[in-house]
């Protein structure tokens, strides 16, 4: 089956993608193209289903870097393309870089995938951000590490791929209770739910995140992993329907 890889005109100039599940060797609740070393998926169904989106990204699978994903707001500068630099255990949530070639790779279920570029200064970043590693400035951190490869905030376009939506995410008093510490204007991300839950609203913080920041442009490509289990998977979804585990979504970019 052929990949399906949703891309933005945002990040025009760059090879990238948001890759849904569809096209991989996985079979049984990862069904499809799971990326996740750290699932119980058979490691070699993973292995093909890493080769195959790095190809779709035209590299080879030892180009595709990643990280130790730990919903921190920690960034990996790639500056050159030592394997233990790409493909390191390092404990991070997003990557940037200046080198040609390199495939930065984020690995998602929920949380959300976020792609950089400044076409200007030819810098791309990528990071995984979940309500912790967004609240805890993960995707400021990557601008900063961005600008110091030489990149402009007032440059660069960013686009959030498929995260589980607001009316997917219900939280308890406790998870709003932690944003009305950080900033009480965080309350516009929460809507009233059932009884004591509320609905947040993760990919709407993604973007007032970016938008201060100061980047050019932003976008959520507006898809729900929650909601469309043919094309996504969901750590949320897999919770509620009491799977034993669930597939990683990869996103890319490289230039």
């Amino acid at each position: 089956m052929t990949l399906e890889i949703l891309i933005s005109d945002l990040l025009n100039g760059t090879k990238h993608g948001f890759f849904t599940r569809r096209g991989g060797a996985s079979s049984g609740i990862f069904a499809g193209l799971n990326c996740g070393l750290g699932s119980s998926d058979q490691r070699e169904a993973v292995q093909i289903n890493r080769t195959r989106a790095a190809a779709a990204m035209d590299a080879p699978p030892e180009a595709l870097g990643r990280v130790n994903q730990v919903h921190s707001a920690n960034v990996l500068t790639i500056s050159d393309v030592r394997q233990d630099n790409i493909q390191g255990d390092i404990q991070a949530d997003a990557m940037v870089t200046n080198v040609p070639g390199v495939v930065l790779s984020i690995l998602t279920a929920d949380c959300q995938p976020v792609l950089f570029h400044d076409a200007e200064a030819k810098v791309v970043g990528a990071a995984h951000a979940g309500w912790r590693g967004t609240l805890d400035g993960v995707l400021e951190a990557t601008l900063d590490a961005m600008e110091q490869l030489g990149a402009s905030r007032q440059n660069t376009r960013a686009v959030i791929g498929p995260t589980i939506s607001q009316r997917a995410y219900e939280v308890g008093p406790e998870f709003f209770d932690d944003f009305m510490m950080q900033d009480a204007d965080n309350a516009r991300f929460f809507a009233n739910g059932e009884g004591d839950r509320y609905l947040f609203d993760l990919p709407s913080l993604g973007l007032q995140k970016l938008r201060s920041a100061g980047v050019a442009e932003a976008a959520w490509t507006g898809h729900c992993t929650y909601s469309d289990p043919e094309r996504f998977y969901s750590y949320r979804r897999a919770t509620h329907q009491k799977e034993a585990d669930y597939g990683r979504l990869i996103s890319c970019i490289r230039l």
